[in-house]
């Protein structure tokens, strides 16, 4: 069903723009000037606000979008966004809430028509972000070797850990299609991989912002955004 619906995307998109550059040879058809077309894309990830509203007690994210074309299929990409998680294991409730910082490239393999800018794509990102860890309550359980009894002692105290930072290698599989004039539709899936970080004293971060869940076993995570973006043509003209 999805992949139906992508290719009626990309094949509308294809015929919409094909007609339109027939249309502006036949009102021009002499050309003075050569000119290279780059745009800037810019604009939100939709998946953030709408979880945020179905989970309001326990997430809030928002996330800012960017890219720029400055070579033939490549793109230097930006996003930039908060997130405020909180989580309840079977010992513990913690809050991590903080900033990222995510820049990279993609790369475009899909072959537009003439005027076209629409993507399937390859990219990576660096990430990096900055956040704290909040513990809200934690439970210890003890087991008496002499009485062979099991006790749980309930702890309250809120704890708070600031100055945390996770650094990851982002993999990014995804596409940006051309709904109507100027706006794009994007869906993207990464796959992480974290390089470093700076955990708390006596734990550790089971959340990183901008990265997903991570555990002493496992480096990995996984995510995706579904976006909205705005493109901006930008025409530098050669004599």
């Amino acid at each position: 069903m999805w992949l139906f619906i992508i290719n009626y995307l990309l094949f509308s998109s294809s015929l919409f723009s094909q007609k339109n550059n027939q249309n502006e040879n036949s009102i021009d058809s002499i050309s003075v000037k050569n000119n290279k077309a780059y745009s800037i894309r810019f604009g939100i990830d939709l998946s953030k606000p709408i979880i945020s509203n179905i989970k309001k007690d326990d997430y809030q994210g928002f996330e800012l979008v960017g890219d720029l074309s400055f070579i033939k299929d490549l793109y230097a990409a930006v996003e930039i966004g908060t997130e405020k998680r909180t989580t309840q294991s079977e010992n513990i409730n913690f809050t991590t809430s903080g900033s990222y910082l995510k820049l990279g490239f993609d790369y475009n393999m899909y072959e537009n028509w003439k005027g076209m800018n629409n993507n399937i794509y390859l990219g990576f990102r660096l990430g990096n972000s900055f956040h704290k860890q909040t513990i809200n309550q934690y439970d210890v359980y003890s087991k008496h070797h002499y009485w062979q009894e099991e006790s749980t002692r309930e702890n309250y105290e809120i704890v708070e850990k600031s100055g945390l930072q996770g650094r990851w290698l982002e993999f990014v599989a995804g596409m940006k299609v051309k709904i109507i004039s100027n706006f794009y539709l994007g869906f993207s899936f990464r796959l992480n991989r974290l390089i470093n970080h700076v955990s708390p004293k006596n734990f550790d971060n089971l959340y990183i912002p901008g990265f997903n869940k991570k555990t002493d076993e496992n480096n990995w995570g996984a995510g995706f955004n579904y976006t909205i973006t705005y493109s901006i043509p930008i025409n530098l003209s050669k004599n």
